[in-house]
């Protein structure tokens, strides 16, 4: 993966910290980052929801550095912005399920540690803010594609926070002369994504499922849409954001998906053939929160961010699937 980068001038002076960099997504930001050789990779994690695992390949990269803490704690962010030029914020509790069984744990890490965070970057002089926001902020829009200047109301606590991030950078932006770009993501996945746990994403559930021969449950009838976006193109808009000298483009939020859609029992098919499995799935009542539909507008990431997304959606399966056949070890004996 990474075969390209995404930039052109040499990240050898430049620092940045990646907040919940021993996850799924910060850990492929950390790969890419030291792969072209950024100056300083700090990662700020509890590994509440990371692993160890994930960024066991990059210890001993002198240019790698791990803070174990949490973004909860205003001083653990403070400490971790000195010296840093662009903070990369993936840290966050996901998942609707989670935030509506347990909203106010949802509520404090992802509202309250994300003002710690900017708080924490305003006074360490930190150059650029870039943070994870959510389709989850369109809400009960039924319109598509979705358009970023065009949102509903949240449909569950997590979606609240996510739009309250949004809120936040903007006003931070505005009062404190800060760059802020937020990037809704739309169903990221691929390597080192999890599938363990009760909040597990679909595709690396359905992944699980075909490699083992166990059908896996689809809650609804499966016909429900989602634009799922490969995290190459997820590491490539975080990168582009971080690095665009466009004034146009600071302090906005952007689609960040690749611009198709994929019904769950199609996505489930793709990759029972791609696994030469013969199981089917097992249907349950809709899930809480959830939308019916999604589709992403990137018309304005590609404007401003020249954000362009190459690898599509069966591409992008078959590499995962790969990756997870190759790593049954790390997926599931490792920490």
């Amino acid at each position: 993966m990474y075969e390209k980068p995404f930039h052109q001038a040499s990240l050898k002076n430049k620092s940045f910290l990646i907040t919940g960099g021993a996850g799924f997504i910060g850990s492929n930001l950390v790969e890419y980052l030291l792969k072209y050789e950024a100056g300083k990779v700090r990662i700020l994690d509890n590994l509440s929801n990371g692993f160890r695992k994930n960024i066991k390949s990059f210890l001993d990269n002198p240019a790698f550095e791990v803070i174990e803490g949490d973004i909860r704690d205003v001083e653990v962010c403070t400490h971790a912005c000195a010296g840093i030029d662009v903070v990369l914020h993936q840290a966050a509790l996901g998942s609707v399920p989670r935030s509506i069984k347990d909203p106010v744990t949802t509520n404090n890490v992802n509202i309250g540690g994300f003002v710690n965070m900017l708080l924490a970057a305003k006074d360490q002089g930190v150059k650029r803010f870039v943070y994870a926001a959510s389709s989850s902020t369109y809400g009960d829009s039924k319109a598509l594609p979705k358009v970023e200047e065009n949102i509903g109301k949240p449909l569950s606590p997590y979606a609240v926070t996510k739009y309250a991030n949004e809120l936040y950078a903007d006003v931070f932006g505005k009062t404190y002369g800060m760059e802020i770009i937020g990037l809704r993501y739309f169903n990221i996945f691929g390597p080192r994504q999890d599938p363990n746990g009760a909040y597990a994403a679909v595709i690396p559930l359905f992944i699980d499922a075909v490699l083992k021969g166990n059908s896996p449950r689809i809650n609804g009838d499966g016909g429900q849409t989602r634009d799922f976006t490969f995290v190459e193109n997820c590491v490539e808009a975080n990168i582009r954001a971080a690095l665009v000298q466009n004034p146009e483009a600071i302090n906005q939020v952007y689609n960040i998906a690749v611009g198709d859609r994929t019904s769950l029992n199609d996505l489930f098919n793709i990759l029972k053939e791609e696994a030469g499995s013969d199981i089917s799935p097992e249907y349950g009542p809709d899930r809480a929160g959830d939308i019916r539909d999604s589709l992403a507008d990137i018309s304005k990431a590609q404007r401003l961010l020249g954000y362009d997304p190459q690898i599509r959606i069966k591409e992008g399966l078959q590499i995962t699937l790969d990756w997870f056949r190759n790593n049954q070890a790390f997926i599931y004996n490792e920490r």
